[in-house]
């Protein structure tokens, strides 16, 4: 027991001093968000939050700092784009992980590690000579709509690619961790493979394979560049697919550092930078939430 005890008290200086480092995420996340808080407040303290957030009227100049079309552009471009990109990722990882041959998935790892490390400009690029033409020239006239092209349509196309080899990857690792005995032993039952798939793996994967769609979803909301290239950037609240919107990362690229003279315009970037890190954070700490009580219920 001494032993034991001597140990304990040998460990306490490294877990002390390991111990800051794994605050710091957390303690810079505060910080950031005081931050945007103290950069936001000049606007806040002469408006009413509430009037901020759900007003369309954009007009720097005239004092006018409506954030809800850029709300909702955020919203629509990110939410049609996981939902383009989830079933292709889900459909991929399990094709990968339980049906493919041992060379193509030799071929398929390095072609996904390439699409993850590529510029979001290259996506952009391919999203302007190829997505809004194929949108303005096909999609929106099959559907008997008018559109230039750059779309949240465009731009949820552009960042569902640019997301797929995050998911893929992150789920196949989920898939692959699935022990093989629970998959003989359902097999030995008489189940087919299609039933152990569904039944066994999708069920003991579904907490990991939530997760990668979560770090997905975390990245589509801090996209800008393709995302700006694409989405025509035009304040209005968006109608459908094929019309033009402007998330709040185009928003912050496009005008930070400019018209800085006009005032509050500063505090309204600001106060759209503290709204995108709360939406990001609030939708991962809900994941998080939604992945412990799945957790806890497979307990």
């Amino acid at each position: 027991m001494r032993v034991i005890g001597r140990f304990s008290r040998r460990d306490r200086g490294p877990g002390l001093a390991t111990a800051p480092f794994a605050i710091f995420p957390v303690a810079l996340t505060v910080v950031i968000f005081l931050a945007l808080l103290m950069k936001a407040w000049p606007l806040l303290s002469l408006k009413a939050l509430p009037s901020l957030l759900f007003s369309s009227t954009w007009l720097p100049s005239r004092g006018h700092f409506g954030l809800w079309p850029f709300i909702l552009g955020t919203l629509w471009v990110t939410m049609t784009a996981i939902l383009l990109a989830v079933p292709v990722s889900i459909l991929t990882s399990l094709y990968l992980s339980e049906y493919a041959p041992v060379r193509l998935k030799r071929i398929f790892q390095p072609v996904l590690d390439l699409l993850a490390g590529l510029p979001s400009v290259i996506y952009g690029m391919w999203g302007v000579l190829l997505v809004v033409p194929a949108v303005s020239k096909f999609l929106a006239p099959a559907f008997g709509r008018q559109s230039s092209g750059y779309s949240i349509l465009s731009a949820a196309l552009v960042l569902a690619l640019m997301i797929l080899p995050t998911i893929i990857s992150v789920s196949v690792e989920v898939l692959n961790s699935v022990p093989l005995a629970l998959k003989e032993a359902a097999l030995s039952l008489g189940a087919t493979r299609l039933e152990v798939i569904r039944y066994v793996v999708m069920k003991k994967s579904f907490p990991g394979i939530l997760a990668a769609c979560v770090l997905g979803l975390s990245r589509a909301f801090g996209e800008t560049i393709a995302v700006l290239m694409v989405v025509g950037n035009v304040p209005v609240i968006p109608r459908s697919l094929f019309s033009p919107a402007y998330p709040l990362p185009a928003l912050l690229a496009n005008n930070y550092g400019e018209m800085m003279s006009v005032p509050g315009y500063e505090s309204a970037l600001n106060l759209a930078a503290l709204l995108l890190l709360a939406i990001v954070v609030g939708f991962s700490l809900l994941a998080r939430w939604y992945l412990v009580r799945i957790s806890r219920r497979s307990a």
